[in-house]
């Protein structure tokens, strides 16, 4: 049998436990009501830049320091800590926890922290089991200031988790291992798949060096950070008009974009720049935006490693694959944005100047899956800032740019029972919002229909009328 092992702060907390253990400590009279000096420095040092040798060897000490403490009163606030600490564990490890059990393992939490304050978060978590370290006790029911068997730290972490191991059918080698420290590096090692969870700055080293996977659970799987921050958040510290001289934004009603939890973005397909508007636009939220795009983006190179690095998710149309909508679904769950074109494509030829506009079912199914808000996004004028026959956009047209309209509607009214309908909802709901032009028909001129044809086209345009998105 497989298991995986999870450490508990900086991995399946987003931080230290300390604080939250200190308070129930002090709650249940165990210990005095006052914090010490520099404790809050400590939990600060930790949460930033993870374990270190003296605060390790302090937390050996640890037991010493609660000889003659009451065993039931640690355990329970053991269960006070655990009410409290449940919702700090971040969404992407629930799911992950929930994954390895839909795959047959054992899921455990192995920490060096007192396994009667951290065995409550465990039942909390529906975890198997709980490696942890043990405090000696005395006839009295009262902690005699020893450790019972192995300190579960570095080595000691190892041996403990093959102990366990051993008693519960369970093959180390062929497990999982999560943390975030340099010290659980023989654990890390002694497994098939070991993770780097917000890993301290030496295990991020050895990480990249050994190529193990690094990951943060409060974003999909591929979002690295650096100091707590992703690379999204620092892009949009970046969008700002006055560094984009080339195009103008016209934008409204972003104060419909939900302020926290799920939310589905759609919006309307006319040039390679929508993407761009789009994110300037849920910039002024200050939340980030998970997109779903085609694998052709994913696929190249550099481009593909940073539409990862964002936060996208693949789409390889065609395949019928709901991959693509599951991970949408799941950073859902997470709360977080998810934002995706129901067109699939930028319409080509006459289709472009079509004032109806067709859509895929994706959207509709990711709100029936998911109960999350669709929130609709009508653009204008991108194709005048990168039309399709361009390869690049014209960053010189600084004296006479061209404005981009971006306005954000209401959530649409959805039923639920019917994706055919519910996606004629959603690209209603986006032509309401286009300018009255955008609803009237327009016999384009070759001009216009060459703009709207891929850099190096040779097919028929006549042909792409009936160019429309399907229902996959």
């Amino acid at each position: 049998m497989e298991a995986a092992f999870f450490d508990l702060d900086r991995t399946l907390l987003k931080g230290a436990s300390g604080p939250v253990f200190g308070q129930v400590l002090r709650s249940a009279g165990v210990l005095p009501d006052r914090t010490i000096p520099g404790e809050s420095l400590v939990y600060k040092v930790f949460d930033t830049i993870g374990e270190t040798l003296p605060s390790m060897l302090m937390t050996r000490q640890a037991a010493r320091l609660a000889s003659g403490w009451d065993r039931a009163a640690v355990q329970e606030a053991g269960r006070l800590a655990a009410a409290r600490l449940v919702d700090q564990v971040p969404p992407y490890a629930r799911q992950l926890i929930e994954r390895h059990r839909r795959e047959g393992r054992q899921v455990v939490m192995a920490t060096t922290s007192p396994y009667d304050l951290v065995q409550p978060l465990a039942d909390a978590l529906g975890l198997d089991g709980v490696i942890a370290t043990r405090y000696g006790e005395r006839d009295d029911g009262a902690y005699d200031g020893t450790i019972a068997g192995l300190f579960v730290w570095g080595p000691g972490k190892l041996a403990a988790v093959r102990q366990w191991a051993t008693e519960h059918g369970v093959d180390v080698q062929q497990s999982w291992a999560y943390s975030d420290s340099f010290y659980d590096l023989p654990l890390l090692s002694a497994v098939a798949h070991p993770v780097a969870v917000n890993p301290d700055p030496r295990l991020r080293v050895i990480a990249m060096l050994r190529r193990w996977p690094q990951q943060f659970f409060d974003v999909p799987a591929g979002v690295p950070k650096l100091a707590g921050v992703e690379p999204q958040q620092v892009a949009q510290a970046f969008a700002r008009p006055q560094l984009f001289p080339w195009v103008r934004f016209d934008i409204e009603g972003t104060e419909r974009i939900p302020a926290t939890g799920p939310a589905i973005l759609v919006g309307n397909h006319r040039s390679y720049f929508d993407p761009l508007a789009i994110a300037f636009t849920v910039s002024r939220t200050g939340r980030p935006l998970r997109f779903l795009g085609k694998k052709e983006v994913f696929d190249a190179p550099i481009v593909g490693q940073l539409a990862t690095a964002l936060g996208g998710i693949r789409v390889e149309r065609g395949t019928g694959s709901d991959e693509p909508l599951e991970a949408a679904a799941e950073a859902l769950e997470a709360g977080q944005l998810v934002m995706l074109m129901p067109q699939g494509t930028i319409p080509r030829g006459r289709a472009f100047f079509d004032p109806e506009l067709k859509g895929r079912w994706g959207a509709a199914r990711l709100a029936a899956m998911s109960g999350a808000p669709v929130i609709p996004l009508g653009l204008w004028g991108t194709e005048h800032v990168w039309p399709r026959n361009a390869r690049l956009p014209n960053l010189l047209n600084v004296v006479h740019p061209p404005t981009v309209q971006v306005r954000v509607g209401r959530p649409v009214k959805l039923k639920h029972d019917d994706p055919d309908a519910d996606t004629k909802r959603i690209m209603a709901a986006l032509v309401a919002l286009l300018p009255r032009e955008a609803r009237e028909k327009h016999e384009p001129s070759a001009e216009e229909l060459a703009r709207t044809l891929p850099a190096g086209y040779k097919g028929d345009p006549e042909a792409e009328v009936e160019r429309r998105p399907g229902t996959d």
